[in-house]
């Protein structure tokens, strides 16, 4: 079985769950093929820069712009179109990607794939099933194509919002954005906070500054740290070496304890030995928090799809959100002192069980194929 995952490289979440599918299918089957490719950087590397640097700019440096921009791409607009339009230049381009691979079934974990792969299809340049992983809480009109044959959406919210919008109800499943298989497994959290020589008696508050290294953590910091009550904190800056930097003149002299990270694979460690993690709310970041089963405080939420995945956290009671000074001090102390809220927001997550994504995304790979290779002989 070839498996060809199309993904794109704005924002970290995309390439993450194309990786925890790839390695969830090559543990069922050695001769399952998994090829990930980024799409953008396939097509051309210099519309790869052009769009990902956009990305970068816009949502760290004009948020509100990002924003209006994602908004009027999820309508009928001009805009839409346009970008509709490019994605049916470039489709043409993946052609010789997918006839070389011959993959059984296309994933796509990125709009801009899902689309270019949505139109050969329609052109009838290619009759494979197609998969499309939505990677945030909420749809947007961006991912919405005629020719997908599966849509996986983080959750049960959404199926309503999507049937709205004239997709099939038969062709949505609410299996949960896929994260990789370590954020399920049960860790002995006074085992991690041993090794990373913390109290084992104490909370632990688990700081993330998100995929592109935002600066507004460390006000956050500032804010909690003078706050009057014992706990201990983990920081994550991310690939954010100017931030790393300024973290570490600082911490020594820190009133909390704290642990500072740059970079790490072993995230999952970090999530089970804490009682609370104070992030930004992406797609695969709030997804690991919640099969970690642990409460959110959500911050610098970017205008979009990051709203809209904190509005789902705040509905469903996994998190509060945080902003500056008093408020942001406020809102931990009331997670840390009141126990039963915090409980409360535990089992939330907890409830909100999607530890079987992968399992389930593979089974409906196997169906899909054995209903194309049907419908294949019968003409």
């Amino acid at each position: 079985m070839n498996i060809l995952i199309l993904s794109a490289s704005t924002g970290g979440g995309h390439m993450r769950a194309s990786k925890a599918i790839e390695g969830y299918m090559t543990q069922q089957n050695k001769d399952i093929n998994v090829k990930i490719v980024d799409s953008l950087l396939y097509i051309s590397p210099i519309l790869n820069k052009t769009i990902t640097s956009g990305y970068v700019y816009l949502a760290t440096k004009t948020p509100k712009l990002y924003g209006k921009l994602y908004d009027l791409t999820n309508k009928e607009h001009r805009l839409a179109n346009f970008v509709t339009r490019l994605n049916n230049i470039f489709a043409n381009k993946l052609l010789p990607l997918i006839d070389d691979f011959r993959p059984d079934v296309i994933i796509t974990t990125h709009p801009f794939p899902t689309e270019m792969v949505s139109r050969l299809k329609s052109k009838g340049e290619i009759n494979i099933p197609l998969i499309c992983i939505m990677t945030d809480y909420a749809p947007h009109k961006a991912w919405i194509n005629k020719k997908v044959d599966a849509y996986i959406v983080a959750n049960d919210d959404m199926v309503g919002k999507m049937i709205n919008e004239g997709v099939d109800v038969n062709t949505i499943y609410p299996y949960g954005i896929p994260i990789d298989e370590v954020f399920f497994e049960e860790k002995e959290k006074q085992l991690v906070l041993e090794e990373l020589g913390f109290d084992k008696s104490l909370q632990t508050i688990l700081m993330m500054a998100g995929s592109f290294g935002v600066t507004n953590v460390f006000d956050v910091y500032e804010n909690i740290i003078d706050i009057d009550l014992d706990f201990q904190i983990i920081l994550v800056t991310g690939r954010n070496q100017k931030l790393y930097n300024h973290f570490e003149k600082v911490i020594d002299d820190s009133p909390k304890k704290t642990k500072l990270i740059y970079f790490t694979d072993e995230i999952n460690k970090y999530m089970q030995a804490s009682d609370i993690i104070i992030t930004k709310p992406g797609g695969l970041t709030v997804t690991e928090a919640l099969a970690c089963n642990i409460p959110m405080a959500v911050f610098d939420a970017i205008p979009g799809q990051e709203e809209e995945n904190a509005e789902f956290l705040l509905k469903h009671n996994m998190a509060v959100r945080i902003k500056d000074g008093d408020s942001c001090r406020n809102s931990i102390v009331e997670l840390l002192k009141d126990e039963g809220k915090l409980e409360n927001m535990k089992e939330a997550c907890k409830s909100f069980d999607k530890n079987d994504s992968t399992k389930n995304i593979f089974l409906l790979i196997n169906e899909l194929i054995a209903n194309n290779n049907l419908i294949e002989n019968d003409n």
